[in-house]
């Protein structure tokens, strides 16, 4: 699945795949650092333009 197939709201493994990071533990630490995360019944997901939003803060 590539970048253009993932659904706009990402479980983890589709946000690490999004980022093109290959550990979780690196997403945790994005997310400890602001990236926004939705919290529906203990369900996470990753909006593709929070993680935009993140990426461009985040230049340097």
């Amino acid at each position: 699945m590539n970048q253009e197939q993932l659904p706009r709201y990402m479980n983890l493994g589709q946000a690490c795949q999004y980022f093109n990071v290959k550990s979780r533990n690196t997403l945790k630490k994005y997310i400890n650092a602001g990236l926004k995360v939705v919290m529906v019944n203990g369900t996470k997901r990753i909006d593709q333009v929070d993680a935009d939003k993140f990426m461009e803060a985040h230049k340097v």
